[in-house]
């Protein structure tokens, strides 16, 4: 018997339960501007709009001929349309997901689509879910950005679907991940290997590398050979790199790890490479207010210090004189492999003045210069050679008692004869002397016998001791306890007469003593009397 369409579709239909809410499957038969036509094998083709086969992206996820589930929203309208729903049949599948996530404690899959208060809110194929903000991370995060739009794993840590209320945990996936990862790392990595990892965090002394369940820190030093102001220089957040791992705590489980430790270590026979004195030519990478940094080579590094810039001038100034990337010629001075530094000397391509004036010039030669500076502790003579060198307060004059007149004396730029008293080239001094372009006023007393009676003035009178002025050039020293009845009488600038015990020529100083008074017969003092003063009051008595 030849059964009739009618009867033919009553029997297929049999076979399927058609309920509201049940899920079916339907066939793809044509994609249209805003409708998807489905064939579900029932009575007539469903109509389904084009949006609910769009992915997050905006995207058509389907095309003809694909086998889909949906749901079964309206059966038989007025119109005899069958109202299916695919959106309704992927929510019913993920809700079916969630729940097995939930009492299992597996991980589902979701993105972040934005914020809410208190958190986040996450998409779960089309289950908005909410993620709170103490839950996205083991550690705080300050940026969202990096993890906004990308698919994540979550843990369900609470579902109520009567209330559609689901509430996940990132921090608890990646606890899990970890713990799993971390497992299976502990057993590959050691102290030497080389492994894979990506940028976690990036901070000011060096950066944590995800080696995939474990952190490891990846120290500034442990980056590049050659010296890097910040970890940005070199890495970036979400980078992959090749590690190695320099470092296992297994007992802490920590790992620190080395990115220079790929690559050649450039300071390996540094010494034998690049030989004391020898000139060189790098690449100024940084200036400090104590000198410049220069690259030899990559990753190689010397410090010029300020004191070997110049010659002449010690105070210069690095940043007026230089500029980063500019090219210069140096000199090795000294290297420490132990410390990795490097002394280099900028001045020492140049002709050294003080040699120059060294050649020149020697021990007493009498030459002119400009006083260039006037201090407490004496002149500053400028020379043609660029070079200055220094008169000591002690060196100006013979005359002991002069120290106070020098301003008086001296301008700057005055033009003036100076002998040489020393030329140190090592210490870059030169001692000079205006007295010495006369003789010593002390030698004319060397050869004084000892019953030369000298005329002195008293300057200053203490209890120890008494100083005189022999003349303008020499003082004298009196022993006034050894002496202290003789001089009771005594006051500043009487004039005294004297005899010399001996002479100091180190500290210029004449040491004397007083003559002694002495009475004859008709109680009158003989003229050799010690105190002008004296003398002077018994020539008055005696005239009166």
């Amino acid at each position: 018997m030849t059964l009739t369409f009618n009867q033919l579709f009553k029997k297929s239909i049999k076979k399927i339960k058609i309920l509201h809410g049940t899920i079916i499957k339907g066939k793809v038969i044509d994609i249209k501007k805003n409708n998807v036509i489905i064939d579900s094998g029932l009575k007539s083709e469903s109509y389904i709009s084009i949006e609910e086969f769009k992915n997050f992206d905006g995207k058509i996820k389907i095309k003809k001929n694909d086998i889909t589930k949906l749901f079964i929203d309206s059966f038989e309208t007025g119109n005899g349309i069958t109202i299916l729903s695919r959106e309704k049949a992927q929510k019913h599948e993920s809700w079916n997901k969630l729940e097995l996530s939930y009492t299992t404690s597996n991980t589902v899959k979701g993105i972040i689509t934005g914020r809410v208060k208190g958190g986040f809110t996450v998409d779960i194929n089309n289950i908005k879910c909410f993620l709170p903000g103490s839950l996205i991370d083991i550690k705080p995060v300050k940026d969202l950005s990096p993890l906004e739009g990308k698919l994540l794993d979550f843990k369900v840590i609470k579902l109520d679907k009567q209330n559609s209320n689901i509430v996940l945990s990132r921090k608890a996936a990646i606890i899990n991940d970890n713990n799993i990862e971390k497992e299976k790392l502990l057993k590959k990595i050691y102290e030497g290997s080389i492994v894979k990892g990506i940028v976690k965090n990036i901070t000011d002394y060096g950066a944590f590398i995800d080696l995939g369940g474990l952190d490891g820190l990846l120290h500034i030093t442990d980056m590049s050979w050659k010296r890097i102001r910040h970890p940005n220089e070199i890495l970036k957040i979400g980078e992959e790199v090749n590690i190695k791992i320099i470092k296992f705590d297994e007992t802490k489980t920590r790992v620190s790890l080395g990115l220079k430790q790929l690559t050649k270590d450039p300071w390996k026979n540094i010494e034998k490479k690049y030989p004391k004195n020898n000139p060189i030519k790098g690449k100024i990478t940084n200036l400090t207010d104590y000198g410049c940094f220069i690259e030899i080579e990559e990753g190689i590094e010397g410090l010029a210090h300020i004191s070997e810039i110049d010659w002449i001038n010690k105070n210069i100034n690095p940043f007026k004189i230089f500029n980063i990337g500019e090219k210069i010629n140096a000199i090795i001075l000294n290297i420490d492999k132990n410390k990795r530094r490097i002394s280099l000397g900028i001045k020492q391509c140049k002709p050294n003045p003080w040699i120059i004036f060294s050649n020149k010039h020697k021990k007493g030669d009498i030459i002119e210069g400009k006083i260039k500076s006037i201090t407490d502790f004496g002149l500053f003579i400028g020379f043609k050679e660029g070079i200055d060198g220094l008169i000591h307060n002690s060196d100006i004059s013979w005359n002991n008692n002069q120290e106070n007149l020098i301003n008086k004396i001296y301008k700057k730029g005055d033009l003036i004869k100076v002998k040489i008293l020393q030329i140190d080239i090592d210490k870059e001094r030169i001692s000079l002397g205006i007295k010495q372009l006369q003789d010593d006023p002390l030698n004319k007393y060397l050869n004084y016998k000892n019953d030369k009676i000298l005329k002195t003035k008293i300057l200053i009178i203490d209890k120890e001791k008494i100083k005189v002025s022999v003349n303008n050039f020499i003082n004298g020293i009196i022993d006034y306890k050894k002496y202290k009845n003789l001089l009771k009488n005594i006051k500043i600038n009487d004039i005294l007469n004297t005899n010399i015990l001996n002479i100091d020529k180190k500290n210029r100083i004449i040491n004397l003593k007083p003559l002694i008074i002495k009475k004859n017969k008709k109680n009158k003092f003989k003229n050799n009397n010690c105190f002008s003063t004296m003398i002077e009051a018994f020539k008055k008595a005696k005239s009166k």
